[in-house]
């Protein structure tokens, strides 16, 4: 750890060095004076900070104002907007706009931004997916009328996460230099080093009572020595941290819905993609296996033994959201229950090498993992433990995303997700992206989970295509979840974890989605010291 804080040590004299601006230890913090934070919380952006592109899609995108927010109970509010109204179709969705907006740079805002952005967005090839938007336009300058193609109820998330750019000031260096109306406006941003906002004096919302925040982009361990070195307010610590006591830091944390989980290959071997990759496994293709599999894990051993207790175990994708279905969880760690439905399915240990087999097919598969996620390895490691009793040989293997994308069709892999958007259920799950990205590399379909699916996304509003997302877990007969085909074995909720400086209040936290960084700055407005 010396080490490390040597070098860390360095990195700072480099920043200053380089940047010319320097990033101050913090005083006493009794003072609640302090206008000033430093944190190291991670989340840089590779390709900058331009919603038009991704940026904010996993958090508040800080610069840039949205149309809609969510509250800490992931409840709709206004932001930009005053309202908004869906046609009875449910094709059209007309936006009313407040009229104090201001860009950082003075200019104002007004729908024309709106729909440039929209429109940019749509056009930029990003992970954004505004294929639906047949066209957006601005009746005049405080109203946007988006026309879908078809009904879309996560049409909300879209107007929840998609930041107001200028459309004046969109240039071709605007992610390095963003301009926005949110509550922070950009002031120096030094790649793979740190990241300068200010307050916004021309901020509409409510002021944060933070003038300055300085962003360090630094590794988990150099993050961590930050803390005990006292030269940040809050760090992002990984739970192999967590039990060490760090003076005048207070260990803080978010429930998530960032889980991890094993993805099955869907369907049997046999196949290839495109690029010659081999699609399907005959073992996980056996829906005894992947039942078995999910009913013989010990969820919250792994939530002890590998997150040192912060996190909670994870049945579906979407745990806890107002889309989850209750009904999907099941009695896990049941070694006896797995046992009987293997055999059940004909699958018997014959030969006595304490392997499984049906026919001429043993139980044995590999389960890959990124191999430089140390959380991934050790829940990897610890679930093929857990399989052994069970008569199934399980070879955790890290490897390479570029190694993962040539072998995750054919082979289980402990993937990541977790989002604040019903939409990536759909993604996961739907036939429509078999094979697509890293969305469903297993092949799973099924057709009535399917129809519920799209009956969700067809609906005019997101509360009634709740219970639409329900009966795509569980409808009592079938579904996506475990008690229907189990495509996936969902092991783990993160809990995000924080060293906080003492006295300062970070306000109620939503519940986080997938990945560390932005997402804990999403309610800015309510940080201060406590008094």
């Amino acid at each position: 750890m010396k080490h490390r804080l040597v070098i860390f040590l360095i990195l700072i004299v480099t920043m200053i060095w380089i940047s010319g601006c320097s990033v101050e230890k913090p005083k006493p913090l009794a003072e609640a004076s302090k206008k000033e934070l430093v944190l190291a919380i991670g989340g840089e952006p590779e390709a900058g900070f331009d919603p038009t592109t991704g940026w904010g899609r996993y958090g508040s995108p800080l610069f840039q104002s949205t149309l809609l927010k969510r509250d800490s109970n992931l409840n709709i509010t206004n932001d930009l907007a005053t309202g908004y109204e869906v046609s009875p179709d449910g094709l059209i969705w007309t936006v009313k706009l407040r009229k104090d907006i201001k860009f950082s740079d003075g200019q104002p805002l007004t729908s024309a931004d709106v729909v440039y952005t929209y429109q940019t967005a749509a056009s930029s090839g990003s992970a954004i997916d505004l294929s639906n938007v047949k066209h957006a336009e601005a009746p005049d300058e405080t109203t946007v009328k988006f026309t879908l193609k078809e009904p879309q109820s996560t049409f909300t998330q879209m107007l929840v996460a998609t930041g107001i750019v200028p459309k004046h000031a969109h240039g071709k260096d605007y992610a390095n230099k963003p301009i926005g109306s949110g509550p922070y406006k950009w002031v120096q941003w030094d790649k793979g080093q740190q990241l300068i906002v200010e307050l916004n004096q021309d901020y509409y919302g409510k002021k944060p009572f933070f003038e300055k925040i300085t962003f360090l982009f630094l590794g988990e361990d150099a993050a961590f020595a930050a803390a005990k070195a006292g030269t940040v307010d809050m760090a992002a610590i990984p739970a192999a941290f967590s039990k060490q006591t760090v003076n005048g830091m207070e260990l803080q944390t978010a429930a998530t819905v960032d889980n991890r989980g094993i993805m099955f290959p869907y369907v049997k071997s046999g196949e290839k993609t495109k690029d010659g990759y081999p699609i399907g496994n005959d073992v996980t293709a056996d829906v005894a296996i992947r039942k078995a599999i999910n009913l013989a894990l010990d969820r919250k051993a792994l939530v002890q033994g590998v997150l040192e207790g912060h996190g909670t175990p994870a049945y579906t994708l979407n745990d806890g959201l107002p889309w989850f279905n209750p009904e999907a969880v099941f009695a896990d760690a049941d070694m006896n229950a797995a046992k009987k439905m293997l055999a059940d399915n004909g699958w018997k240990d014959t030969d006595n090498d304490g392997i499984v087999e049906k026919g001429t097919l043993k139980a044995v598969i590999n389960l890959l993992y990124p191999a430089s996620d140390v959380t991934r390895q050790s829940l990897a490691i610890a679930s093929a433990d857990m399989l052994k009793p069970l008569g199934i040989q399980v070879k955790a293997e890290g490897k390479s995303w570029d190694e993962l994308e040539k072998q995750m069709h054919a082979n289980p892999v402990l993937f990541g997700w977790g989002s604040q958007d019903p939409l990536e259920m759909y993604n996961v799950y739907s036939s429509k992206y078999g094979g697509v990205d890293y969305y469903n590399p297993g092949y799973y379909s099924n057709s009535k989970v399917e129809g519920y699916m799209s009956q969700a996304l067809k609906a005019t509003n997101e509360k009634e295509a709740w219970g639409f997302w329900k009966k795509a877990q569980w409808d009592g007969e079938t579904g996506l979840s475990t008690l229907g085909d189990a495509p996936w074995a969902w092991l783990i909720n993160l809990d995000h974890l924080y060293l906080v400086r003492t006295g300062l209040d970070i306000g109620k936290q939503k519940i986080h989605p997938h990945g560390h960084g932005w997402p804990v700055t999403d309610n800015i407005e309510e940080w201060q010291w406590k008094s």
